[in-house]
């Protein structure tokens, strides 16, 4: 097993650095969410879902 890690160390490390900014963005969409920012930013003025995708929260 020692050795099975050992050959695969580079393979692992990237891994968990994927694992790490995938979970990050995760965390932050649903921080985001739950604090009712939307990811487009708000910049309605030019988006053909401008009068749908808020109309909830007025």
């Amino acid at each position: 097993m020692i050795s099975w890690i050992e050959q695969n160390i580079g393979t692992i490390a990237v891994l968990l650095v994927v694992l790490a900014v995938v979970g990050f963005i995760l965390y932050r969409g649903i921080k985001n969410r739950k604090s009712g920012e939307t990811t487009c930013g708000n910049g309605c003025a030019g988006c053909p879902y401008s009068g749908r995708c808020h109309e909830n929260s007025k």
